[in-house]
């Protein structure tokens, strides 16, 4: 019988994409007690990233108050259902409290932040494979976005983020993460100055995440559609020739609503290219969407006129974007190195056998 992880016939993304060698397929997930979500991500997916419930407003509202039933519900999710968590986010400028925005002395700020890193990370430890530890900490140009880490202890509070993150939790894999990386313009070199000013203060870095939030065509909101499949693929190598991973890791992909047949192909293109940029880059370990339905994607909300961004439609039906994606997967044939030929060597002529010498009389 034919072994299914070489023939590849496999259902569901997860599967597939372990077939394929990647680690996971995720969502970020809002347990909110709907059982057509839930029965989606048991069956295809295999990690989860809590949507909201572990930024620093949800978990430590006030200072040195802990709140846990959000964290816990989903970080118990994960467990119970035999899920990668893929944690999300420690040190972010939004969703943070006014309490710590008003921080403006170094020493104090430092103790906020290490108290609150020791302590989530603490009480997850062993659960999450991956943590988000600094979020979109760049402006569009590469430079730093201003924020209260920024402000008050000045770029140092990445390598210090991400130093009190290891020692936390020595065994999950550390990224930095943010948006509009993928194009691999100036943002995407700010990300590399990051990675690289933290290896150079000797602390582990793990890998970075795109997050993916892209448009299948000009909006009000973004004006260049998702690149292609090369350019995508060429910004993952600025990372990975690091010597870090790569994963892609809120991915939704936008239109101007109201979608048509042309938009919804024009999308399922779209995803096709992000997925095979991931299988080109080896060090891509995963891809992560940010939601499973249209109904309760966060893009309608935000970007006005804008959605239908993921995989299943309001009512849960697969789009053509679910199956281009799975075949994005499954099709990939990893390039084939052509044997290198040696060249024979010239043979060696044998000397000729010196003539004896005639023994002195």
């Amino acid at each position: 019988m034919a072994n299914p992880l070489i023939t590849r016939q496999v259902t569901g993304l997860q599967a597939a994409m372990v077939a394929a060698g990647k680690e996971y397929f995720g969502t970020c997930l809002t347990v909110r007690g709907d059982t057509t979500e839930e029965n989606i991500i048991r069956s295809e997916f295999g990690s989860i990233t809590p949507e909201n419930a572990m930024k620093w407003e949800a978990v430590q509202p006030n200072r040195g108050q802990f709140s846990w039933g959000g964290a816990d519900q989903h970080a118990n999710w994960a467990v119970q259902n035999g899920k990668e968590l893929r944690c999300h986010t420690l040190v972010w400028y939004s969703q943070l409290p006014q309490w710590v925005n008003g921080i403006n002395n170094n020493e104090t700020l430092y103790q906020v932040m290490e108290t609150h890193i020791n302590t989530v990370m603490g009480r997850y430890k062993g659960k999450c494979t991956h943590w988000d530890v600094v979020n979109e900490a760049l402006n569009e140009d590469g430079t730093y976005r201003d924020n209260v880490f920024l402000r008050v202890m000045g770029e140092s509070y990445l390598p210090i983020s991400f130093r009190m993150a290891a020692a936390a939790d020595p065994e999950t894999k550390l990224y930095y993460n943010d948006y509009n990386l993928a194009f691999g313009e100036a943002k995407a070199e700010g990300a590399v100055k990051i990675v690289k000013l933290v290896q150079s203060w000797g602390i582990k870095i793990d890998g970075v995440g795109l997050q993916g939030h892209m448009v299948t065509e000009s909006t009000p909101t973004q004006d260049v559609p998702t690149p292609s499949r090369e350019v995508l693929a060429n910004t993952l190598r600025m990372f990975t020739d690091l010597g870090v991973d790569v994963a892609y890791t809120e991915v939704d992909i936008r239109m101007n609503t109201p979608s048509n047949a042309q938009k919804l192909e024009e999308h399922a293109a779209a995803f096709a290219r992000m997925m095979g940029a991931c299988m080109d880059v080896e060090r891509c370990v995963g891809f992560t969407v940010w939601g499973i339905s249209d109904r309760t994607s966060w893009v309608p909300g935000t970007f006005q006129g804008e959605g239908d961004a993921l995989l299943w439609d309001n009512n849960y039906q697969k789009k053509p974007a679910y199956q281009a994606t799975l075949d994005a997967i499954t099709s990939y044939k990893p390039p084939v190195e052509e044997p290198v030929e040696e060249t024979p060597e010239e043979p060696v002529e044998p000397a000729e056998p010196e003539e004896p010498v005639e023994p002195e009389e």
